[in-house]
C-alpha cells in the first residue's frame, strides 16, 4: 500500500480530519467501522461518514479495497506528512512564515508547559549539532 505526501491543494476539512484520525489509528476499516469510531462524538450518521470518505477518496487522501459487497478504506497520506503541511500553512498564514512569532505567542498566552519548553530546548540543541 503505497503512501504519498500531501500536496498543497489537498485541503482536509475538520470533519474529514476526524475520519483520517480513525484511519491513521487503525486501517483498513469499513465505513461502518469508521462510523463506530467517529459518529457518536460528532453526532454523525453512516451516510455522513460515507460522504466524507468519498471526498477523501476524491482528494487521493484515502484509498479503497473491495471486500465482498463493501469497501475497506486506508490512508494514502501519512499523518506526519499531513501535520507537516498543515503546520507550515499555519505558520505561513498567521505568522508570516516565521516560527519564532508562533512560539512567542504560545509563551505569552501561557500555552507552553515546563515540559513543552524542555522539549523545545532539547529539539533546538539537537538541531544545532
Amino acid at each position: 500500500m503505497a503512501r504519498r505526501k500531501q500536496g498543497p491543494g489537498d485541503r482536509i476539512s475538520e470533519a474529514e480530519h476526524a475520519v483520517m484520525e480513525a484511519l491513521w489509528d487503525e486501517s483498513p476499516l469499513s465505513a461502518a467501522e469508521v462510523c463506530d469510531r467517529v459518529c457518536a462524538a460528532n453526532d454523525w450518521s453512516i451516510p455522513t461518514v460515507k460522504t466524507l470518505l468519498s471526498r477523501l477518496v476524491a482528494k487521493n487522501a484515502v484509498g479503497t479495497e473491495p471486500q465482498g459487497r463493501k469497501f475497506l478504506y486506508h490512508p494514502l497520506v501519512e499523518r506526519s506528512d499531513y501535520v507537516g503541511v498543515e503546520s507550515r500553512r499555519l505558520v505561513d498564514r498567521l505568522f508570516g512564515g516565521r516560527a519564532a512569532p508562533l512560539f512567542a505567542h504560545l509563551a505569552e498566552s501561557e500555552a507552553l508547559t515546563d515540559d513543552d519548553l524542555a522539549e523545545i530546548e532539547a529539539l533546538l540543541k539537537e538541531m544545532r549539532k
